[in-house]
């Protein structure tokens, strides 16, 4: 599953015009659950919390990937995770275009103790992050691990850092 990235390179500065080109809609800005900061901005970077598979109408996408979802609806639920971080960094920041680029993205999957194509499935992500600041703005470093469960049996749970651009401060 890959996310178009025609425009992404040349746009690049313009987040907010390549993420409206996917035609994908944002579902409202998480909030926290417990004890802790959805988004923490700290000097020039902007830490997101774990976030989870928030879909347009708040409801979470719930299972295991390799027990009640295949493949393919892991890399959908990553890319709704990317989704919610979006729209808490517009709740955060104002826009995509205080990006500057993408740091650090650790991606958790909920899935059967067999299973072993973690980081396909947290590609739905990373891909959506690509297409939305550009090969090289949108693509960090990245780890993507197997978890035994994660809460309300969410099949997708990422955490993210981000470089804030100077059009911010």
């Amino acid at each position: 599953m890959s996310l178009s990235n025609n425009n992404a390179e040349a746009g690049a500065m313009d987040a907010e015009a390549n993420f409206a080109a996917t035609g994908l809609i944002l579902p409202p800005a998480p909030q926290p659950l417990g004890v802790y900061k959805p988004s923490l901005i700290v000097g020039d970077f902007l830490y997101l919390s774990g976030h989870g598979t928030v879909q347009e109408d708040g409801s979470l996408i719930i299972g295991r990937v390799g027990e009640n979802m295949d493949i393919e609806q892991g890399v959908l639920a990553a890319r709704q995770v990317g989704l919610a971080m979006l729209a808490t960094i517009i709740k955060t920041l104002g826009s995509l275009n205080h990006v500057k680029r993408v740091i650090k993205v650790l991606g958790m999957v909920n899935a059967t103790p067999g299973f072993t194509r973690h980081p396909y499935v947290i590609n739905g992500c990373s891909e959506l992050f690509r297409t939305v600041w550009g090969q090289d703005a949108g693509v960090g470093v990245r780890s993507a691990v197997g978890m035994g469960s994660l809460p309300d049996n969410i099949p997708v749970e990422i955490e993210a850092v981000f470089e804030i651009a100077s059009s911010f401060k």
